[in-house]
């Protein structure tokens, strides 16, 4: 599911990979030839274009198979299908999929990417385009949209379907319902810029991919710098700028993340997700648990059973 360097050059720009990929049908993308500056893609999971990046492009973005873990600037949480988000210019985002079959999924990510400029410079002298402003102020954090997946799906399709003119009809008024829409919240809390150096980014899609699907195995700061031959200062410093967590808090959320999953979808002790998620005694698991989630695992439980009408084994 990661990129591989092998057929990238060692110093590539970020920028430069997307458009790689842009040239790329046979992974989802629309020929640039044929698209203005909105571009709509699908594609399904495991694939190059799943991994932990970011572009100058903002990013709309629909699950609609599979779960797994949503990384999104500093923020880490679980998505499902239905699962919707808007990505700002070079934020950080990857969304690593925990339930795929052996032979993938074909279709995971229905995705609309446009760029700031010409919406920019268009507001200059169209005022009406000036109330989607704030809207793309806020998804430099990250937003994340509630109940709007199946309208955004046929959004999707009209867009896609459309060329020249209707195309940017269909967009305008995809960009008026998503202006409007109330339920969401925003995700990063710092509006963090994503690194251009494409090693760099290998780097930390590994780190990510291997704490993501190993949640309860034991890992810490300075083996991962060991083995990336750096000091322990140096790669907390780099996981830091990259993740905007430190490497402690960042294993501790996604272990936490994963314990919210076996107590909403199991029956299982909580002194028994405790251990599987990967921490080695009970009272750290709870503080850890409580420092997060504002809540301690037994009313997490409890508050799901009440919202959810019970969990299922």
């Amino acid at each position: 599911m990661g990129h591989s360097t092998a057929s990238t050059p060692s110093r590539l720009r970020q920028p430069e990979l997307e458009a790689e990929f842009n040239r790329s049908p046979s992974l989802g993308y629309e020929p640039t030839a044929e698209v203005g500056f909105i571009r709509c893609l699908e594609h399904g999971y495991p694939t190059p274009l799943a991994r932990w990046h970011c572009h100058e492009e903002y990013e709309f973005h629909i699950i609609t198979t599979t779960s797994g873990k949503t990384f999104v600037g500093d923020w880490i949480g679980p998505f499902e299908p239905g699962h919707v988000v808007l990505c700002g210019p070079r934020l950080p985002h990857n969304w690593i999929s925990l339930d795929v079959p052996p032979e993938g999924v074909e279709k995971r990510d229905l995705v609309i990417q446009f760029r700031h400029a010409p919406i920019e410079k268009a507001c200059q002298s169209i005022p009406e385009l000036m109330e989607v402003m704030p809207l793309l102020e806020r998804a430099r954090h990250g937003i994340e949209f509630f109940g709007f997946s199946h309208l955004g799906q046929e959004h999707w399709k009209i867009i896609k379907a459309a060329k020249g003119m209707r195309r940017f009809a269909a967009f305008l008024a995809f960009m008026t319902d998503l202006t409007r829409w109330s339920d969401y919240r925003l995700l990063s809390s710092a509006r963090m810029q994503g690194m251009d150096n494409d090693d760099e980014l290998d780097q930390i899609n590994a780190i990510v991919n291997r704490i993501t699907e190993n949640v309860a195995q034991p890992i810490t700061a300075a083996d991962v710098a060991a083995e990336l031959g750096m000091s322990e200062s140096r790669f907390s410093r780099f996981f830091r700028r990259a993740t905007g967590n430190t490497f402690t808090d960042f294993v501790n959320h996604v272990r936490i993340n994963q314990a919210c999953q076996l107590l909403m979808n199991s029956d299982q002790y909580i002194t028994n997700i405790c251990y599987a998620v990967g921490f080695n005694n009970v009272a750290n698991f709870n503080r850890r648990f409580l420092e997060i989630k504002g809540t301690t695992p037994s009313e997490f439980r409890k508050q799901a059973e009440s919202r959810f009408g019970g969990s299922s084994s």
